[in-house]
């Protein structure tokens, strides 16, 4: 029977955490769209970041470095939430067997990270995302009343008159999961650009079905750029160098091997995600070279190996030693700010529809996201969707309405090339410094492969549920990039000749 209390959507921390707090009586399904341990959550090298047992540091310190990060345009209901809860669930966690690292008289370690002004990241090495999901993992396969199924493909849900219907497809077979509640962690959209620090499985599918369904989705142009990725455009997948690196003292060098954030900001290399990116850039146009190097060379190599050792083996699998070659880097697509709308509780503007961590917008992370707060809001709002969750199925019984689904099994598959067209356009169109004449152009073309893809009659399977959300999220963010840069555009008064477009 394909009937649950509620279904989870994504194995990352946001869902893997909702499931664990929701009530034992409640029977969940999980899915995950490819194997359970593949998941952005688990890439995350840095740390989470958060107060606890931390008596020089404070939540109203965590809030202030958030909003100046984030621009002043976080929300300050949510973002008291983040900053106040996090002893909460880093204990919790914890309590669930995640090993942080700790210093020579047992206490907890915790680094810097840009644009933080305490030691507040804890971590575990350099792959604490991968330390709490596994923790996590363990815990909920253990769970009688949750069931898990891997590599199972959403294919699209509906709302139904008692809940939502979800279409799956697993080994080849087309089912249907029923349930009075939804939760939506399918993590970010990185794969709508050609080069990513995502994993593959990052296409922006929660935000497109709860799109369909009529949820409010806000600032999805709102996007991060990471500083420093790992140059190898052999790869559509970037290899991230943690944040922490910097935390621990490495330089930024132009194609000169010359230092260059004093020109740009006072806190150097410690500045926020945005600002080093954008600084990158400015240093390109002036050097006229795409170089840039990351240095943590003048540290001790044994500490170096201690304390990065999954980034130190990756870079020597390319060919580079940390400990004595510059490390070549440049902006990558990383995260997302914006996403499906929810309140303080994570719940959509779809009644028992909730989305918790990337998927969603909390407001907590403003215009840019503070290094390590990620995990942390994963935690946080995941546990407050099913607090909700918890409290409104008592006593609940009803009957379900399954959605009837229309199967194109026979159809013919989506033209070839339609997702490296739209990663293109995104590429060109809007990256850390957005192109005016190619947003526009941009625009009209992704409106144009939306329209193929919504109209048309394709075999469902991955190729086309990816091409259609990477199309959906797309329109939507260049739909917002087009409105902000023609006000712009209007209130500049701008003359449109070629040179002030490109370097809008």
């Amino acid at each position: 029977m394909n009937n649950y209390d509620v279904i989870v959507a994504g194995c990352g921390v946001a869902g893997l955490y909702a499931a664990v707090n929701l009530s034992k009586s409640l029977r969940v399904l999980l899915l995950s769209k490819a194997e359970l341990s593949l998941c952005n959550s688990s890439l995350a090298q840095g740390g989470i970041a958060g107060v606890y047992n931390s008596p020089d540091d404070s939540p109203e310190y965590h809030k202030h470095d958030t909003f100046v990060a984030g621009g002043f345009e976080n929300n300050p209901k949510t973002t008291s939430i983040l900053v106040n809860e996090a002893h909460i669930d880093i204990d919790r966690i914890i309590k669930l067997g995640v090993d942080f690292d700790k210093t020579e008289s047992g206490e907890y370690h915790r680094t810097l990270e840009g644009g933080h002004s305490m030691h507040r990241i804890f971590h575990r090495k350099d792959a604490t995302g991968d330390e709490i999901t596994t923790k996590l993992r363990k815990y909920v396969l253990e769970l009688e009343n949750v069931t898990v199924l891997e590599n199972a493909l959403i294919c699209d849900v509906k709302k139904t008159p008692t809940g939502f219907s979800f279409y799956v497809l697993k080994d080849e077979d087309y089912r249907v999961y029923n349930s009075h509640f939804a939760v939506l962690a399918t993590g970010g959209i990185g794969r709508v650009y050609e080069y990513t620090t995502n994993s593959a499985i990052a296409t922006g599918d929660g935000i497109t079905f709860a799109y369909n369904m009529g949820a409010k989705i806000t600032q999805l142009s709102c996007i991060q750029f990471h500083p420093t990725a790992f140059k190898n455009k052999n790869t559509r997948e970037c290899f991230l160098i943690s944040e922490a690196v910097r935390g621990e003292g490495a330089y930024l060098r132009n194609c000169f091997g010359e230092r260059f954030m004093h020109k740009y900001d006072d806190r150097l290399e410690l500045a926020p995600r945005d600002v080093v990116s954008h600084s990158i850039i400015f240093e390109e146009q002036s050097t006229k070279s795409d170089k840039f190097f990351l240095d943590i060379t003048h540290k001790n190599p044994e500490f170096i190996k201690s304390r990065f050792p999954m980034i130190y083996q990756k870079l020597l699998e390319a060919g580079f030693d940390m400990t004595t070659d510059f490390i070549p880097i440049y902006p990558c697509q990383h995260y997302l700010m914006g996403g499906i709308a929810v309140d303080e509780k994570s719940e959509t503007t779809v009644d028992n529809l909730f989305a918790c961590g990337e998927c969603s917008h909390t407001g907590v992370h403003g215009n840019n996201r503070l290094a390590s707060n990620s995990l942390l809001e994963a935690l946080v709002f995941s546990r407050h969707a099913a607090a909700v969750i918890n409290d409104r199925a008592k006593g609940m019984k009803r009957p379900y309405a399954p959605y009837q689904f229309e199967e194109h099994k026979n159809a013919p598959h989506i033209p070839r090339g339609m997702r490296t067209m739209i990663r293109n356009i995104m590429q060109t169109a809007y990256f850390v410094m957005p192109n005016i004449k190619k947003l526009f152009e941009g625009f009209d073309d992704i409106i144009r492969l939306k329209e193929i893809l919504d109209t048309g009659v394709f075999k469902i399977d991955r190729d086309y549920v990816e091409a259609k959300s990477l199309a959906t999220v797309a329109y939507i963010i260049l739909e917002e990039a087009n409105k902000t840069a023609t006000e712009s555009l209007e209130l500049k008064s701008w003359n449109w000749v070629e040179g002030e477009l490109n370097n809008y």
